[in-house]
């Protein structure tokens, strides 16, 4: 077995051991081989350098695999997988992230959501954040010069449905009993998660993927 294989099935053992993780050991490989195809077959050091993927590259990712357009959302997106707040995503940040993404059960997406409209990190979603996702999505499917007043009124019903103790803003605890109460309330500020037909075509793609 080549130093490189090896390199290879020791990440692959230590993610297969991570409960939270949503894949099999396979699958593991798999999304590995996809980390390293994106960077044109790389191998997991070139040269004495960490591979790892930039702002630009996920962003490409998630455009063309996923169909996700929001400037605003695709960063926060990369935020969420981005754990270590380096400005880049590692290959364990990729299968740890991916899972989430792509297999997340109903805790995990409600978590991986919250986390992507908290823009400024503060653990609560306010009226400006609210304000702000809502304009960038709208803008790209209205021409009304003059919406503001009527986000803003859409920001307060939203405040009234989901702010449970009246604080002006929106908690995590918030947030979880609104989507309790009505599932489409966790996207309710953008797409920040795949379509299911989009996660079963990535899914299939890799699997067409041959040994690293």
């Amino acid at each position: 077995m080549t130093s490189k294989r090896k390199e290879l099935q020791k990440l692959v053992e230590k993610l297969s051991k991570k409960k939270e993780i949503h894949f099999n050991r396979q699958q593991i490989e798999k999304l590995i081989y996809k980390f390293f195809d994106l960077h044109g077959g790389r191998t997991m050091m070139d040269k004495n350098h960490v591979v790892r993927m930039d702002r630009s590259m996920f962003r490409d990712v998630l455009y063309n695999y996923f169909s996700m357009t929001d400037d605003v959302l695709l960063d926060r997106v990369f935020r969420a997988f981005d754990k270590d707040s380096d400005n880049y995503i590692n290959v364990e940040e990729w299968v740890n992230g991916m899972s989430v993404f792509l297999r997340g059960n109903r805790e995990e997406h409600t978590r991986f959501c919250f986390c992507a409209y908290d823009l400024n990190g503060d653990s609560y979603i306010s009226r400006e954040e609210m304000f702000q996702l809502l304009k960038t999505s709208l803008s790209r499917t209205s021409t009304d010069e003059d919406q503001d007043e009527s986000i803003k009124e859409l920001v307060e019903i939203t405040l009234k449905k989901m702010d449970a103790d009246h604080d002006g803003r929106v908690s995590f605890d918030d947030y979880k009993k609104g989507i309790e109460e009505d599932i489409l309330m966790l996207e309710f500020l953008g797409p920040c998660l795949p379509e299911a037909k989009r996660c079963q075509c990535f899914l299939e793609e890799i699997e067409q993927l041959g040994k690293y």
